[in-house]
């Protein structure tokens, strides 16, 4: 994390798939645990996004956050077109437990 004056730069890790659907502009919504990394996040920080596979590099600026308790709660408000994961593979990442203990967050963001 780079902290620039209002404006934080995050580091985040990326399979290939999830990278390239955002690389093409499909994949808006970036789904995860509202663990302590996140709860550092903020509407209009700056995430830049490594490839795991390739280490290309994407810049993408966060536009807004939807914390939640669970997936379940998630998917029932936010519009599934724009998560591209459904709720099953996001319980394959992140159990029913962990959700329950740290909550959700989905991260609403476009390339800059």
């Amino acid at each position: 994390m780079i902290n620039r004056g209002d404006v934080v730069k995050h580091i985040m890790h990326l399979d290939n798939r999830p990278f390239n659907l955002i690389k093409e502009g499909i994949k808006t919504i970036e789904l995860r645990l509202y663990d302590e990394k996140r709860r550092q996040f903020k509407e209009r920080d700056i995430i830049e996004i490594i490839n795991r596979n390739t280490t290309e590099k994407i810049l993408v600026e966060i536009e807004k956050l939807y914390v939640f308790d669970n997936f379940k709660e998630l998917y029932n408000e936010l519009d599934e077109d724009l998560i591209v994961y459904n709720i099953k593979e996001m319980e394959e990442f992140y159990s029913k437990e962990e959700q329950s203990e740290l909550g959700v967050i989905g991260i609403k963001i476009k390339r800059i």
